[in-house]
């Protein structure tokens, strides 16, 4: 202790004790930067959060029947694969806790002490948050505790003396309780770095009662012998955090969301510019300075693409952040239908390129220096060793010894000979592989490598839609597959045998070919010896270590987005995702238009449960197609799509006839961006959530709606508006879409007065093109053409959490507007920095979007 003292003198912070005595952890300078104690260089820290020892993820796991000692071995291996270092979450006091905060000895703390040892076998380094404040059920109900969190909510917590002195016991009581797994305090156990003292506290009251509170709690940690840095929360009350800043704490905490939250979708377009900086407004606080900052919390919430973490992590670097952690990692036992947080979806085997490129971003939170910044969007897409793509869906780590990739790439290895380790999903110049699951390439001694191989991942639903135990949103398939491996310390020539359990496959590969199944091989170039191979040259990872999941279901899925609209007389692909078929199964295309043309084409697979077929030309004249997909997996074994209906479809008593539809555009037809009878699934700023704010309203048309949007009062921003995807209505007419000439809109103002518009058009590389028009209260159409769109800003939406961050984005240069480029529509009143005027109400509404040609 006396050593502690001294160095608090020195005014830095100790972090880890050994039993010993010897300190062996980080400390944090004056700067508030933390370092490793020996050799003082920076330490940061990236990982996720996790929670099968508490609340749902205990209950999910509980309700499968799955041994959760198992469950946790299988997903700490998966995190050590992944190569992070970090983990934390809060932990759920209101389980492990009485009304009056006494420590329960249950089963929660219990497993999570197991889950503490596992990690430390694994070297994740770990933070605690010991405070939750809130109940154990989401997204079921909650279940009725004991907990102290039970009596007081978020708010009470922070002002009721009762409140506080519930927190103090429990805090004195969880910081002194011995591991019985590891047989120490966390105090005394080297890998638990730091805390956090509670998670997303809502301070409300005078600010001195909340320094008060800060203190009281970190006195109550540190009276138990705590010596290692405690961090408190800064960003989700922003207007107290000059109160947070005062307090004796050694670090703030901040999170992000920088897409927002539970969209009940997956969403579509490019949103790199939503994380081209991390904005820290408390940043003048003079009490700020000197502390370290930590995220306890981020994530692309809804968002699939694998591109999103790695520019996350680029911006946490270049803000001062030496801890991240993502929230939260599924686990492998549910992530089939991603129950345990909707709006997040994270897991090595079931989003196979998610998770390679948070390795990515793991590679790039511990090489960036921090406080860099790589200049914006899109600039910062190509920094350091790595690279971003939203067009192809990539990110991306070229080293020396190093090649990562979350997709097929073209890229070439930086230095194939100095190649030690690979990991990727799909192709690339040094990987040919038609399998979805990811894989790992590692160099043991020279000539010896260690193969891991995931297997499928087929995503058959959209994995952000509303959940269900019941719902399966990803597919897992166990397929062979070929395998080319071009790396010139194997040579063309080499050895393929089976290392993990009941794995006893052997073979040799010709021209660097071979087939193989899910599971770790052993690599050996032609004539090596490997049987002295060292199991340590992989840390942690033992060389016979494999964990992944059986296929759990045999029924056919099918996964199909038919496109909105194409164009007249050109043949175009059909394509589907259809899992639960073998080689031998039929798959065909039944359409037919409303001028009784029926065609049947056969669909082939075209990579592995890939299918397509060609829609011929001749049925493809301007009207409507509908159509069905129909498998045939043995002889009179039918199930159709949409619907997944069993049955022969041509037999005389099928009764379903649910199809898809395309619309099949005229020479002279529009394109249509927006109908607000048919687009609801769009981001308004502000919210407008009250009933008289934001409405779908009934106008002279029948069937048709009007999308209307009124306030009393401007936002801050001085800007209502709406943005929508519209990628997905232009692609089936790209071919045409140089000849359309102007956009038209049908709108009006809501208010008696003109009401000056923007419609506004954003491109697949965030470029934005906007035009001005004039509404007054006639319903109307009003033309705008092409080419009065120019360069422009566009705000980022849906809005981040927290709301400190930016509101809009303009590109640093942008070329000629292209209408193939463009992905998203945005129709806004109001200009940045204006304010509201008496008692005017601010609105307009929208029927319809759409590009038209010049007669």
């Amino acid at each position: 202790m006396l050593l502690g003292a001294l160095l608090c003198l020195a005014n830095t912070t100790l972090l880890a004790q050994g039993k010993s005595g010897v300190y062996s952890g980080v400390y944090i300078d004056k700067k508030g930067v933390m370092r490793w104690q020996k050799g003082n260089k920076e330490a940061n820290f990236f990982g996720v959060n996790y929670t099968v020892p508490f609340a749902y993820g205990y209950r999910s796991h509980k309700a499968l029947g799955a041994d959760l000692e198992k469950a946790i071995d299988q997903d700490v291996y998966h995190f050590a694969r992944m190569g992070i270092d970090a983990f934390r979450v809060h932990v759920w006091d209101t389980e492990i806790s009485d009304s009056v905060g006494n420590l329960l000895e249950n089963e929660h703390l219990r497993l999570f002490d197991y889950l503490v040892a596992k990690l430390k076998e694994r070297n994740i380094k770990i933070l605690v948050t010991p405070i939750a404040y809130w109940g154990s059920g989401y997204p079921e109900p909650d279940v009725k505790t004991a907990g102290f969190s039970s009596i007081y909510n978020k708010q009470q917590a922070v002002t009721e003396e009762k409140a506080f002195l519930a927190q103090e016991r429990y805090l004195q009581q969880f910081f002194q309780h011995v591991n019985p797994y590891t047989k120490t305090t966390y105090q005394d156990d080297p890998d638990i770095i730091a805390a956090e003292i509670n998670n997303e506290p809502k301070h409300s009251g005078p600010k001195a009662r909340a320094t008060e509170y800060v203190n009281r709690m970190v006195k109550a940690v540190r009276g138990t012998g705590w010596t290692k840095p405690i961090f408190y929360n800064i960003s989700e009350s922003p207007t107290y955090a000059d109160a947070v800043a005062k307090a004796n704490i050694d670090g703030v905490s901040f999170q992000w969301y920088p897409t927002g939250l539970v969209a009940n979708r997956t969403l579509q377009g490019n949103y790199l510019p939503h994380v081209d900086k991390y904005r820290i407004p408390f940043d003048t606080i003079p009490q700020f300075a000197g502390k370290a900052r930590m995220v306890y919390e981020f994530d692309a919430g809804d968002i699939l693409e694998p591109y999103m973490y790695p520019a996350m992590a680029r911006s946490f670097r270049g803000a001062g952040f030496q801890w991240a952690t993502q929230f939260a990692y599924d686990p492998l036992a549910t992530a089939y239908g991603n129950t345990e947080y909707q709006t997040h979806y994270l897991n090595l085997a079931y989003t196979p390129s998610k998770a390679v490129s948070l390795m990515i971003a793991s590679e790039v939170f511990h090489r960036v220096p921090l406080l860099k910044s790589y200049g914006t969007f899109p600039a910062d897409t190509v920094f350091d060793v790595f690279r971003l793509s939203h067009q192809q869906g990539l990110s991306e780590m070229n080293s020396q010894d190093k090649f990562y990739y979350s997709n097929t790439t073209s890229t070439k290895p930086a230095n194939l000979s100095k190649l030690t380790k690979l990991a990727g999903v799909g192709n690339s110049a040094v990987v040919k592989y038609s399998g979805t699951g990811a894989y790992f390439i590692d160099k043991l001694e020279n000539g010896v490598w260690r193969l891991e191989v995931m297997p499928d991942a087929i995503h058959v639903r959209d994995p952000f839609a509303k959940a269900s135990p019941n719902k399966v949103v990803t597919r897992i398939q166990w397929q062979e597959h070929p395998m080319e491996i071009n790396l010139p310390d194997l040579g063309a020539a080499f050895s393929v045998q089976g290392l993990n359990n009941g794995n006893t496959y052997t073979a040799s590969a010709s021209k660097g070919s071979f087939q193989v199944q899910p599971g770790v091989y052993l690599l050996s170039k032609s004539g090596q010896n490997a049987k002295n191979v060292k199991t340590t040259a992989l840390g942690s990872i033992k060389l016979q270590e494999f964990v992944a999941p059986k296929p759990n279901y045999t029924q056919v899925d099918l996964l199909h987005n038919p496109l909105a609209e194409v164009t007249a007389g050109k043949p175009y692909n059909v394509e589907a995702t259809i899992v639960g078929v073998d080689a031998a199964a039929k798959v065909s295309l039944v359409a037919n238009n409303l001028s009784g043309v029926w065609k049947t084409v056969q669909m082939q697979q075209v990579r592995p449960y890939v299918y397509q077929a060609e829609l011929p030309a001749d049925l493809l004249t301007p009207g409507l197609i509908k159509y069905k997909i129909v498998v045939e997996k043995t002889q009179n074994d039918f199930v159709s799509f949409p619907g997944g209906h069993k049955g022969n479809p041509w037999a005389w008593d099928y009764t379903q006839n649910e199809t898809w539809q395309t619309f099949v555009a005229s020479e002279n037809g529009g394109v249509e961006l927006f109908n607000a009878t048919k687009d609801q699934n769009i981001f308004v700023y502000p919210n407008l959530w009250r009933s008289n704010e934001r409405q779908y309203i009934t106008g002279e048309n029948a069937g048709q709606l009007i999308l209307r949007l009124a306030t009393e009062e401007l936002p801050e921003e001085g800007v209502v508006g709406w943005q929508s995807y519209v990628g997905d209505k232009l692609i089936g007419r790209h071919s045409e879409l140089p000849q359309f000439d102007k956009l038209v809109i049908r709108a009006r103002a809501i208010s008696s007065s003109q009401e000056q518009a923007k419609v506004t058009l954003i491109t697949d590389d965030a470029s934005a093109y906007t035009a001005t028009l004039t509404l007054n209260g006639e319903l109307q159409d009003i033309e705008v053409p092409i080419s009065s769109f120019s360069p422009s800003s566009f705000i980022l939406l849906p809005r981040p959490y927290p709301g400190f961050h930016p509101f809009s984005f303009k590109a640093g240069k942008l070329e000629d507007l292209d209408l193939k480029e463009v992905e998203k529509l945005e129709v806004t009143i109001g200009e940045e920095g204006s304010s509201s005027e008496g008692s005017k109400v601010y609105g307009f509404e929208v029927e319809r979007v759409w590009l038209e040609k010049s007669k």
